[in-house]
């Protein structure tokens, strides 16, 4: 996704055709260790075509690109861009979970309902590091009362937009609301706390029921910060 401006980019999965397979998966089918960038990507030159291990299609852009992304959806739909921007990343993470399940148990011969959560949970983001979308750290302490905080290192929006003073990670939101509402079969919602775009060394995400998003969106709108958000949910300080 992005690395230096010469070297990480963005990329957006896409089913491929079994004609583009990937040589180092064909040769050892069993590795689990593929994530550097030369292992997981395969490149075909002469179609113009990139492929990953999980034999999804991928297209590269530069940081431009979401910086004109952005700045484009507010020109055309103001304060509403963020929702768009989440909504694209719902839909995402829907899609994700189902494809993620089909590669999960094609490689590692398990269900994923029947392995550690954790450990399903860093083969399902593992992808994503490769592809640029940043490093992430799950806090789930609070998981019996149904929400979780999920930190982001180097984030791709954010680091790309700069320090904006706002929360700009909205599609990485609603990728993560979407894809633990198909893996659960509830629906979640998610909000961003704390962005790298305000100043932040990282991003921190809570993922919920919507009374307790419902709840940090409120607080945050009367300036409470991460920290404070964070206490009031240990607490139990929401709505139910």
């Amino acid at each position: 996704m992005i690395a230096t401006p010469e070297k990480k980019l963005l990329q957006i999965p896409q089913t491929i055709n079994s004609q583009f397979s990937h040589l180092l998966k064909q040769q050892y089918p069993e590795k689990h260790d593929h994530y550097r960038f030369e292992d997981f990507f395969q490149f075909h030159p002469k179609s113009g075509v990139v492929t990953d291990w999980n034999e999804a299609r991928n297209i590269f852009v530069t940081e431009d690109f979401i910086v004109g992304l952005i700045d484009g959806l507010e020109q055309e739909v103001g304060e509403a861009a963020g929702l768009v921007m989440y909504t694209m990343g719902y839909q995402w993470g829907l899609n994700d979970a189902k494809f993620f399940q089909q590669w999960f148990e094609k490689e590692y011969q398990k269900n994923v309902r029947d392995v550690n959560t954790l450990f399903m949970l860093e083969a399902w983001w593992w992808p994503f590091i490769s592809q640029g979308w940043g490093n992430w750290e799950v806090d789930m302490s609070e998981q019996k009362n149904g929400f979780m905080f999920i930190n982001i290192f180097d984030s791709a929006v954010a680091r790309s937009l700069g320090d904006v003073g706002k929360p700009v990670c909205h599609i990485y939101a609603g990728l993560f609301a979407g894809f633990f509402s198909e893996m659960v079969k509830k629906p979640l919602s998610c909000i961003e706390i704390q962005c790298y775009a305000m100043g932040e060394t990282y991003c921190k995400f809570l993922l919920g029921r919507k009374d307790q998003v419902d709840a940090a969106v409120f607080w945050q709108n009367e300036g409470a910060t991460a920290k404070d958000i964070e206490k009031k949910m240990h607490n139990g300080e929401f709505v139910r």
